[in-house]
């Protein structure tokens, strides 16, 4: 299960970013982006996240770039920095790699 908690403009991620949540987070994600523009994903919480997932997170910051929005993706969970190595994805998003403080 992915689960979505709002606070300001940050949308933190938490749970399960796997192919059997892809399209729900997708959906998701999409609808966040249209609503807000400064939005900010913190990863913090994603768990457990597969290629799936990441083709979700590689979608959306697609998505952002051709509206000329931002979106920064921060706090990085060991899981989500693990499937960036694995994939050699992480240059992709072009984010600072933030590792959660709890991590």
């Amino acid at each position: 299960m992915i689960a979505f908690e709002r606070s300001q403009h940050t949308l933190l991620l938490s749970g399960e970013l796997t192919i059997y949540h892809a399209a729900e987070a997708r959906q998701r994600l999409g609808e966040e982006l249209s609503a807000d523009p400064a939005l900010e994903l913190d990863l913090s919480g994603i768990e457990e996240i597969d290629t799936a997932g990441a083709q979700v997170l590689l979608w959306l910051k697609r998505e952002a770039r051709s509206l000329g929005l931002a979106l920064p993706y921060t706090s990085h969970s060991p899981a989500v920095l693990d499937v960036l190595d694995q994939l050699n994805l992480a240059g992709a998003f072009g984010d600072t790699l933030l590792i959660a403080p709890n991590a």
